[in-house]
């Protein structure tokens, strides 16, 4: 019967100024002794996402949640792809290799502050941002919290990267990498900033994460391992 209520909610494409109408029309159908509100709706999806699309972040922080997942794994900053490429071509793979793991390693550090700040986005939506995320396209969640937390999360994670980076010394293989590059003849300088490098693919692979976790549970009926989560996604 609660997904009668959720398909007669999509299906009649309710404005939000008709939602609450909506409600009461679909409770007086279904005849509940305790009727559903537009809070109702609101308050169920807010929870159903996040304990659903913050997955994605505690997806990220786990060991190797960069490094051995291809769609997200940072690689040598493309700006100095070619210190990368010299830097091989005399013998330095290993060295190479090391700083790569590290900057995974920083990112899944610093991928840990990111759950807080969606569960706060999450919680800051109106009855009208839940009510596009409900009718929006497969990615509508995620759309919403790049929009609402991008800014956010590049404050928090610049310098919990740089704190993660030099933690496992990912600042220091860097620096060691380019000086070792800088001293060959007759190569031109390079000095990238490794801090802003990571911070933006850090937050880039996040919402590919999450993104990811929210087409799932759209789409997916298994992965809608909660009440909620089956209330709210049902609907689409």
């Amino acid at each position: 019967m609660k997904k009668i209520f959720f398909i007669y909610f999509v299906l009649s494409a309710c404005s939000a100024a008709q939602l609450s109408q909506a409600v009461s029309d679909a409770n007086q159908v279904l005849g509940t002794t305790q009727p559903l509100t537009s809070a109702d709706v609101g308050n169920g999806l807010k929870e159903a996402l996040t304990n659903g699309i913050s997955k994605g972040a505690d997806l990220t922080s786990q060991i190797d949640g960069y490094f051995k997942n291809p769609e997200i794994k940072i690689p040598f900053p493309s700006d100095a792809k070619k210190v990368e490429d010299k830097l091989r071509a005399i013998g330095l793979n290993d060295q190479v290799d090391r700083f790569v793991l590290t900057l995974n390693r920083g990112a899944e550090d610093a991928a840990r502050e990111a759950k807080p700040i969606f569960i706060e986005a999450i919680k800051s939506m109106t009855i009208d941002d839940a009510w596009k995320i409900l009718k929006g396209q497969s990615d509508a969640a995620t759309q919403y919290l790049q929009k609402t937390t991008t800014a956010q999360l590049k404050v928090k994670f610049s310098p919990v990267i740089q704190n993660s980076l030099n933690k496992v010394n990912a600042a220091k293989y860097y620096s060691d990498l380019v000086d070792t590059y800088n001293k060959i003849p007759f190569v031109e300088k390079v000095n990238p900033d490794l801090n802003a490098y990571a911070t933006d693919l850090a937050i880039r692979g996040l919402f590919t994460m999450v993104a990811k976790e929210e087409k799932n549970i759209r789409q997916n009926p298994v992965a809608r391992t909660t009440d909620l989560l089956k209330r709210v996604f049902s609907a689409q």
